[in-house]
């Protein structure tokens, strides 16, 4: 099945996008804006670490 580069992209870029306002809101301030880029830069290693857990052994190839 064929994607489009809309549906190959999406996830890439919403972790982008959560990445770089995580840290730019981390440099801004105190308070509010340390609540939100921990839970941006939280929401951005999701998939990775869902993807880790996901994944089981590699079958060795013959």
């Amino acid at each position: 099945m064929s994607q489009s580069l809309k549906q190959i992209f999406a996830i890439p870029a919403v972790v982008g996008i959560a990445t770089v306002v995580g840290l730019i809101s981390a440099l801004v301030g105190d308070g509010m804006w340390d609540a939100l880029s921990w839970v941006t830069l939280g929401l951005a290693t999701a998939p990775a670490l869902w993807y880790s857990m996901r994944r089981g052994p590699r079958q060795p190839q013959k």
